[in-house]
């Protein structure tokens, strides 16, 4: 390392003085441009010598717009004045490119041109420009905000400025006056070839636009294109002005009719696929309607969106859950019914029987229950079975009461809540139960309320004022001992911590969305987690358990455990180095609902051979370097855990190498594809409320159904599960300033 320091301070120095170099360059260029002896641009581009924070030295050469700031690197000073100024992206510059001066004939009162001396010429040659002399090109800066007349026009008034009866403000019209004059002397002339975009650029702009609106999905109104600013923008940026009837109309068709066929031409690739529901548990829109998303999830690892499906027939049934998903499946399917390998829902108490008796009259279908739907589900159970939450709960309840109800207790608190956080806010408490679903919800926001405000209730009961005033209040006194106390807050800490827990898991379930052979190790993750948690706070880990162990056997499916032993993800390499199915991981009633489901899922006359194939399995596993390459891993960037690297592969290998079991691969490559959740896409039901304020009308009902499928065709591609509102509330919610230095926009134009 020290004998190449030298090397690199010595390449440091050589860059550091080509830097300056370059920069003394293309000042004096600069300089002899601005006398008239140059290109035109240097009058709008300066050059800037971007210097090192910490060592002084140069570390960059950059042209800086003196219009509008902007930067640029300096490698190529034409390109860059005739993108940035020729092409109208300055917002600044006028269109209007100067002459120098040598170049304009000044004219004489009589008409005659009056030529320079040669004294004259030989002191412009050896003083500076005075300011009634300055160059064409440094005047156009001064004048471009307010006019857009001709270099000769702003030599003219540098000379003898003009004096208007209605101030600058006349300029303008002025400027156009003399516009529409040049016009009518010179009609044949047109608008010089350059200065805005080319046809085809401008209908490729057009075009992203109206694919950004179609994307929006309602959250962005077509009305906007109309809008004064937004066609002012359009014309700064030279696109012509767009109507919302041309969203509206015939492009919105053709783009429907473009993505609709992509969608359909991957699904016809797709040997099978799997239906999943999303919709049932979710409140119905503002108007009443429950909406029911429908996605296809195919074997290659994506999805297609395929439907919303309005449901405003009343209470939804079992018969009405079953109705709508087998219409889903033969609409796709037509009498190939067994391309649908099965359906994922977040199902409610309905569209469960319904998944139910779907399964139960098609044998080769396998339906599932949505696992993020299964982990929030925890949260319920939790406040509704365990102790030590119900306690917290009512303990929180009789706090926020508290303060919220007694004005001087409330404003004790607000007085704290000022100091410490510098706002003001009551403590939120849940609502009556009938009229809050889900109630626990609600509970959980009071928990985090509370907690937030620790700080201040803590102060609030030992400040000596209040203990005065609400020493005879009994209420008072037991609020003061238990925010006084540390067992209060020990608990709360450990309740919102559980919490935390199941939100994180639910959070990565809804991001990572694991497949079937996932849930197994899903769930063992979770109790581990709890075992830990219980060893943390000393609390008894047999109740919480229980709760969990309930709540997973109404999740289970065979499924789960069949899939589990069918992937080669998770082989188990044992003593001889074969990598054989992890069956010691599984219960002796999850190997028979192994051989159950893998014999229901073939015919009845081949069962047999599909044990034999299963046996042989358990026996050989797949060969150790296919079993190796499959269990790669690698460090996902954007969340920082480990995922396989080609998740595709664990099907692959039972088509290719593992082909010899021929019943048991069939079996494989159907249920290892399974996703577990069926909480992917994230509709904006904005559009879906516009449609029905408008009297129902089928084309408006029509055209939202167009735009929720270009949107979340979009969505599924680009694999963006967050739901805009989600993110705005993350960006106006996070209190960090996230203001960059101006150094980072500087290091970032290199």
């Amino acid at each position: 390392m020290a004998a190449t320091a030298p090397g690199t301070v010595r390449d440091e120095d050589l860059s550091a003085k080509a830097l300056q170099k370059r920069f003394d360059s293309l000042v004096t260029v600069r300089s002899k441009a601005v006398k008239g002896k140059g290109a035109w641009y240097w009058a709008q581009l300066e050059p800037i010598l971007v210097q090192n924070p910490e060592s002084g030295t140069p570390k960059a050469v950059k042209l800086r717009c003196s219009l509008c700031n902007a930067m640029f690197s300096a490698s190529n000073p034409s390109r860059t004045a005739s993108e940035h100024l020729k092409r109208g992206t300055c917002p600044n510059f006028n269109g209007i490119i100067p002459k120098p001066i040598s170049s304009i004939s000044p004219t004489s009162g009589g008409g005659g041109a009056a030529k320079p001396s040669a004294t004259t010429t030989s002191v412009r040659k050896r003083s500076a420009p005075s300011p009634t002399t300055l160059p064409a090109p440094l005047l156009a800066i001064e004048a471009a905000p307010a006019t857009r007349a001709s270099s000769a026009e702003i030599v003219r008034s540098a000379a003898a400025p003009l004096l208007l009866s209605g101030g600058k403000e006349d300029l303008g019209a002025l400027a156009l006056l003399e516009d529409s004059v040049k016009k009518l002397k010179s009609p044949g002339i047109k608008a010089p070839l350059g200065t805005g975009p080319s046809k085809a650029q401008t209908e490729a702009a057009l075009n992203t636009l109206a694919e950004w609106l179609y994307e929006s999905c309602g959250t962005v109104s077509f009305s906007c294109v109309e809008h004064p600013k937004f066609k002012a923008f359009l014309q700064q940026v030279g696109l012509p002005p767009v109507s919302r009837r041309y969203i509206a109309g015939q492009k919105l068709d053709t783009k429907f009719e473009e993505v609709k066929a992509e969608s359909e031409a991957k699904l016809r690739d797709a040997m099978f696929f799997q239906l999943a529901s999303d919709g049932w548990k979710k409140k119905a829109t503002n108007m009443g309607e429950t909406l029911i998303n429908i996605t296809l999830n195919l074997p290659n690892g994506s999805s297609l969106f395929r439907s919303v499906v309005n449901i405003n027939a009343g209470a939804v049934c079992v018969k009405l859950a079953e109705e709508t998903l087998w219409e889903a499946i033969t609409g796709i399917c037509g009498t190939a019914l067994e391309r649908c390998v099965g359906i994922v829902a977040d199902t409610d108490k309905y569209s469960a029987k319904a998944l139910q008796e779907l399964e139960y009259r098609n044998r080769w279908m396998v339906n599932l229950s949505c696992q993020a739907q299964g982990f929030s589900n925890l949260l319920k159970d939790f406040n509704k079975h365990l102790s030590l939450f119900r306690s917290v709960a009512q303990e929180c309840m009789k706090l926020a009461a508290f303060f919220n109800n007694k004005p001087q207790a409330r404003t004790y608190l607000q007085k704290y809540q000022r100091q410490e956080y510098d706002a003001v806010k009551l403590l939120r408490t849940p609502p009556d139960p009938q009229f809050a679903d889900p109630h626990y919800a609600y509970v959980l926001v009071m928990l985090d309320d509370i907690a937030q405000s620790a700080r201040a209730l803590q102060l609030t009961v030992l400040d000596d004022s209040f203990k005065i005033v609400f020493n005879e209040d009994q209420v008072g006194r037991d609020v003061g001992d238990m925010v006084g106390g540390v067992r209060f807050w020990t608990d709360l800490e450990a309740v919102l911590d559980l919490v935390k827990i199941v939100k994180v898991m639910v959070q990565d379930i809804e991001v990572d969305r694991p497949l079937v052979s996932q849930c197994l190790p899903l769930w063992d993750d979770l109790r581990t987690k709890v075992k830990d948690w219980c060893g943390r706070y000393d609390k008894d880990e047999a109740p919480l358990q229980e709760v969990i162990e309930k709540r997973f056997r109404k999740n289970y499916h065979p499924a789960w455990a069949a899939a589990f032993i069918l992937d080669p993800l998770y082989l188990l390499r044992d003593t001889s180095g074969k990598y054989l199915p992890p069956f010691k991981c599984l219960s002796g009633e999850q190997e028979k609902d192994v051989d159950r489901l893998i014999t229901r899922l073939v015919a009845r006359d081949e069962a047999h051979i599909a044990l034999m194939e299963l046996m042989k399995w358990r026996a050989e596993g797949l060969d150790p370097l296919y079993a190796q390459a499959v269990q790669v891993k690698e460090r996902d960037a954007g969340t920082g855990r480990m995922k396989s690297v080609n998740p595709q592969s664990r099907r692959l290998v039972w088509e290719t190498c593992l082909s010899e079991f021929k019943l048991l691969g069939k079996v494989a490559i159907r249920l290892i594809f399974l996703h577990a959740t069926s909480c992917g896409l994230k509709c904006n039901w904005s559009l879906w409320r516009w449609a029905y304020r408008n009297g129902n009308s089928r084309l408006a009902i029509e055209k939202a159904e167009k735009m929720i499928f270009i949107a979340s065709h979009a969505k599924l591609e680009r694999r963006d599960f967050v739901n805009e509102e989600e993110k705005d509330a993350e960006l106006f919610m996070n209190g960090e300033d996230d203001r960059i230095p101006d150094e980072v926009f500087l290091s970032a134009t290199l």
